[in-house]
């Protein structure tokens, strides 16, 4: 990856990743100690890895849907000094939360135990999941190529996590054979419906379709 990610950069990637929301900068600088601005803020912009909005005062950052592809490949955490605390203690505060509260019948050590044990071969956990997706719209959609809301693909997927089915939807919305949109008729979206979009090409989408 040539893109010369500085360690800050590399944090507030990780951040956002366990965010998973948008996040202003009043926020960064209050539970992290540094914000998005300047140079870093222009290049992670043109680079689609963050998508940043000015609300108010205030800019406002969301993992964009190239970032969340970036954040499955090399970053750099060479001498990033706070920046990098900040991201180990969030990375560590959801890795407590997803693996011991919410499955509290697992452990640390059994997740990561796991990788060291002979196994035969897995399928890739992104592409299984993009399968299950598409699994999941054809029992859905009356036929290829009509438009499924998002929120019952998810309802559909109930045993995936919302973060990881976020990232699904992303990488899958760059096949030839899919389509994502935002309803066109806003005042028909449920709270749910708003909850569960995807953010794809710059804005909110809530229908997906698959012609194949």
């Amino acid at each position: 990856m040539t893109d010369n990610l500085t360690p800050q950069e590399s944090a507030l990637l990780i951040i956002l990743m366990c965010e998973a929301r948008e996040v202003p900068n009043p926020e960064l600088q209050k539970r992290f100690g540094f914000t998005l601005t300047g140079p870093s803020r222009t290049k992670l912009n043109s680079l689609g890895y963050v998508h940043t909005v000015k609300k108010g005062q205030a800019f406002v950052h969301v993992l964009d849907e190239k970032g969340w592809v970036r954040v499955h490949e090399d970053l750099n955490f060479n001498g990033g000094g706070k920046a990098i605390g900040a991201a180990l203690t969030i990375l560590h505060g959801r890795l407590r939360e997803r693996v011991l509260v919410r499955d509290p019948y697992r452990s640390f050590g059994e997740m990561f135990t796991l990788a060291t044990e002979p196994a035969g071969p897995v399928p890739d956990p992104v592409d299984d999941l993009e399968g299950r997706i598409r699994a999941a719209y054809r029992s859905l959609a009356p036929q290829p190529g009509d438009w499924v809301r998002h929120t019952e693909v998810r309802d559909a997927l109930a045993d995936v996590p919302g973060e990881a089915l976020d990232a699904a939807f992303r990488l899958l919305s760059q096949a030839e054979d899919v389509e994502m949109m935002p309803e066109s008729n806003q005042k028909t979206l449920s709270s749910e419906d708003r909850r569960h979009a995807v953010r794809v090409g710059g804005q909110d989408t809530h229908l997906i379709a698959v012609t194949a």
